[in-house]
């Protein structure tokens, strides 16, 4: 498990200011309706991405959340958690679900998000991370397909892998917590 460590980070953009730090208690709802808010209507979203944070919380399986606020008010969250890869940990997260208010999209506060999860994962010693998503928006952060790394509940072509600490990406099949349902 990934301990918490203080994550401050101040972005600037444009003039839009906001900060990214560790979930509180008191954020645990307004993570839950910037998840529905960031997902509904999207055509890939089986519509469970708001429950799953708080299924992950419940099960103690929330490796690590981080939210990005401005003025007060939540406006995007990253979640990771482990996956068994070959049906073993390996030290392995799997991220996701990362939202942003549909009203804060393409200001850079998913990108802030995940450079503070991938430094945080990074810092706490994990192998890598995992997940599925668009390879177009994440192949910046240096994520890729790797042949040998299944998820096999999505196209190949949308799962994907980024070594942080681990000198080679491990082979096998990903699983999930079961908190994702799959």
């Amino acid at each position: 498990m990934i301990v918490p460590v203080l994550v401050a980070l101040l972005v600037l953009v444009g003039m839009s200011a906001f900060h990214i730090r560790v979930e509180e208690q008191h954020d645990i709802d307004a993570i839950y309706d910037v998840t529905e808010a960031a997902f509904a209507g999207i055509e890939q979203s089986d519509g469970t991405e708001k429950d799953l944070v708080d299924k992950l919380r419940a099960a103690k399986a929330l490796s690590l959340s981080l939210i990005a606020e401005a003025g007060g008010e939540v406006i995007g969250h990253i979640a990771a958690s482990e996956v068994l890869i070959g049906g073993g940990a390996q030290g392995w997260f799997g991220i996701g679900p990362v939202s942003v208010r549909p009203d804060r999209q393409q200001q850079g506060v998913g990108i802030a998000l995940m450079g503070s999860a991938l430094d945080q994962l990074r810092a706490e010693g994990a192998g890598g991370a995992v997940l599925l998503g668009d390879p177009g928006y994440y192949r910046r952060f240096g994520f890729e397909v790797v042949p040998g790394l299944v998820y096999p509940n999505a196209p190949a072509e949308y799962f994907m892998a980024l070594c942080l600490n681990s000198p080679e990406f491990p082979q096998g099949v990903v699983e999930y917590h079961s908190a994702f349902g799959g």
